[in-house]
């Protein structure tokens, strides 16, 4: 519901803007621009699928293959004290606990390509457990609330961005990034916990205790490394976590005497029928995006923060960086094309990848995810049309990771 009023608003809101724009300021090419962007995001938002249609069969097929063979159940003993907790709704050793894990552990690896697949797997899995096939349960709430809380270890994409534009220390921004999308990331799990009246007793106490430790040491190792090595460290670690994945998956049901390779067509089949779904929601999504950036709308929200910051006599070198966290939550590629044009060198019309801006831009794009793409994807694969609070508990995540993005900035480098 909270999406549907929200598609609508994106809708309206740049229809007003597009004639006070042409009445007003006699500007007749928004008209233009404005409708073109319907095209481009509809021819977007299919191309993607379409991009996504390969990895989603792979990927799917071995899930299937885990799952076949005792693999994902070995994974859901595993996490089972910790997620029985944060999601009660699934009953013991199902095999969406060990999808979310695996969709989980993708992220914090930004494995992007691997992730996508594996969430929509749970989202398979927990609709089959859901008694409202239209509603979102509170298990797919809490999964999604940590999700587009976009939580990493290692941004290396962000640290390339900042090195192709000539930073000084494209790392630099590292622990203040991973102080950002961590604070989200618990943030969103309280608001979680609250409004699902879920009790926070030792196990879960401790398992969360435990996680901020270890990404804490985590930080404080990678800190010290090298760009270079740092790069090199990442990539490693992802790739053998993910190989050694899919290796003890197909070992494991081959000891087992599972035709490994039918099980692998049987789930990308799974994998290629999810694609199809998906595509009117997300090209929906971007549609009402992109007509909403094209007609001006994000940019008059922009102006409206630096003005009543610059009213109360507040500083506003962070307001430069906005555009990048305002676009977050609605595409990637934008945000990712608002930090690049931003950290531009001086003299190529950006502010420079050591400007205040420019780091804070980084902060922003690294640090949360891109919430209502997420939500129109993986909603749309299993055709949950009532999404309940789970838009209020997502963008309160990436509210405060956003607040604590300009926090630590000026605490680093203001």
């Amino acid at each position: 519901m909270v999406l549907n009023y929200i598609w609508i608003l994106f809708f309206i809101l740049s229809f007003i803007i597009v004639l006070v724009k042409l009445i007003v300021f006699g500007d007749t090419s928004v008209i233009t621009t404005t409708i073109n962007a319907i095209t481009d995001s509809s021819k977007t938002g299919f191309e993607i699928s379409l991009g996504l249609t390969g990895v989603m069969c792979f990927w799917l097929g071995i899930m299937k293959v885990g799952e076949k063979g005792g693999a994902i159940r070995i994974f859901s003993k595993l996490i089972q004290p910790f997620f029985s907790r944060l999601f009660p709704e699934i009953p013991k050793d199902h095999p969406a606990m060990g999808s979310i894990l695996m969709n989980y552990s993708a992220n914090m690896l930004g494995l992007d390509n691997a992730a996508t697949p594996l969430g929509l797997k749970a989202m398979k899995e927990l609709q089959d457990i859901n008694p409202d096939k239209e509603k979102a349960s509170n298990a797919m709430i809490m999964f999604l609330t940590l999700n587009t809380a976009g939580f990493t270890i290692i941004p290396v994409s962000i640290i390339a961005f900042r090195a192709t534009a000539h930073a000084t220390n494209p790392t630099d921004i590292f622990l203040p990034l991973l102080i950002a999308t961590y604070g989200g990331m618990i943030s969103g799990l309280i608001a979680c916990t609250l409004v699902q009246k879920i009790r926070w007793d030792f196990v879960l106490t401790a398992w969360v205790t435990g996680i901020v430790l270890s990404i804490s040491g985590l930080t404080y190792l990678f800190s010290q490394m090298p760009k270079e090595t740092m790069e090199i460290a990442s990539n490693l670690i992802g790739g053998m976590i993910i190989f050694s994945v899919i290796i003890s998956f197909v070992m494991l049901a081959f000891f087992k005497k599972v035709n490994v390779y039918e099980t692998f067509i049987d789930g990308a089949k799974e994998g290629f029928e999810i694609t199809i779904k998906i595509i009117p929601y997300l090209v929906a999504m971007l549609v009402g995006i992109g007509i909403f950036r094209a007609s001006g709308g994000m940019e008059i929200i922009t102006h409206g923060i630096a003005s009543l910051f610059t009213a109360f006599g507040w500083d506003t070198q962070f307001v430069d960086a906005l555009p990048v966290a305002i676009m977050k939550p609605f595409s990637g590629s934008g945000s990712r094309g608002l930090m690049v044009d931003l950290i531009k060198p001086v003299t190529e019309g950006g502010l420079g990848a050591d400007s205040f801006a420019g780091r804070l831009a980084g902060i922003f794009n690294g640090s949360h995810d891109t919430t209502f793409y997420v939500l129109a994807v993986y909603f749309g694969s299993v055709a949950i049309k009532k999404t309940r609070y789970v838009v209020a508990t997502s963008l309160f995540a990436e509210l405060v990771s956003i607040i604590l993005g300009i926090v630590v900035c000026y605490v680093f480098f203001g």
